[in-house]
């Protein structure tokens, strides 16, 4: 695994550029409300700052490294040919609707009053594209620029918890403007911060790919969305536990100091 990180990244600084530069889409949320006039889902305008860590990673790369650093920032979103070993498209393309699944599954049989569930294809094409967009504005930051540097600091489990703690944070005024109840935000930030430990895994074992959480963070929100009625029936609750046991499981076998060394190779 690739440990060299430009020693001048400051993820502090970065997170602070990412807060600021969100506080517009917030009152923007808080103004005008949410998307359900343009798509079927429960989706506050805020959701719009999903680019202001890309925006605030350039910003700083510019700073340090002027045009040839932003280009070399950029390009990470496209490094799909970090990812020697193919058969890491399976968790990365099915590991989020394989947790859904147990979860709805898990709903049905502790008599939760669900609709069927359906497939709308061509909602699933577009809201897929859209949220890949969406996950390129969000991990070229967080995967990009800010990981690294943290790894070396604090260790791949504690920087990645770090990390999801921070991200999590940012969610919550959108999850409010989404108007989500307090016990659904809880349990969707304790969700944000193990998903960022997932996210974690992925990247260190794709030779650090940003394409390779990109696609990830992109199957988090179809996933989601793709719940019966657009989400509306996801339960944050099932969902963390099984996002939690999967967390778990990825330390049980691939260690905490970089979550990159299979216990049994």
């Amino acid at each position: 695994m690739d440990n060299s990180v430009p020693e001048n990244k400051s993820p502090f600084k970065f997170f602070l550029l990412v807060f600021l530069l969100s506080i517009p889409f917030w009152i923007l949320g808080a103004m005008a409300g949410d998307l359900t006039k343009i798509l079927p889902i429960k989706l506050p305008i805020s959701a719009l700052m999903t680019f202001c860590p890309l925006l605030a990673a350039t910003i700083l790369v510019y700073k340090e490294r002027k045009v040839s650093g932003v280009k070399e920032l950029l390009k990470r979103a496209f490094d799909h040919k970090k990812i020697k070993d193919k058969i890491w498209y399976i968790p990365i393309i099915f590991l989020m609707p394989g947790i859904t699944l147990m979860s709805y599954w898990f709903m049905q049989i502790t008599g939760a009053t669900l609709p069927e569930p359906q497939t709308p294809l061509l909602f699933a094409f577009i809201s897929f594209f859209i949220f890949l967009i969406a996950a390129i504005g969000e991990e070229v930051g967080w995967s990009g620029y800010a990981i690294d540097p943290m790894q070396n600091k604090w260790g791949t489990l504690k920087a990645s918890i770090i990390l999801g703690l921070v991200w999590a944070i940012w969610h919550i005024i959108p999850y409010s403007q989404a108007h989500q109840t307090p016990i659904w935000i809880l349990w969707q930030s304790i969700s944000t911060v193990f998903l960022r430990v997932i996210i974690v895994w992925i990247y260190n074992n794709t030779v650090k790919s940003v394409f390779a959480t990109i696609l990830f963070h992109a199957m988090i929100n179809v996933s989601l969305f793709m719940f019966p009625n657009y989400g509306s029936h996801y339960n944050s609750f099932v969902g963390a536990i099984f996002i939690i046991l999967t967390v778990v499981i990825v330390v049980f076998f691939w260690g905490t100091k970089t979550l990159a060394r299979y216990r049994y190779t």
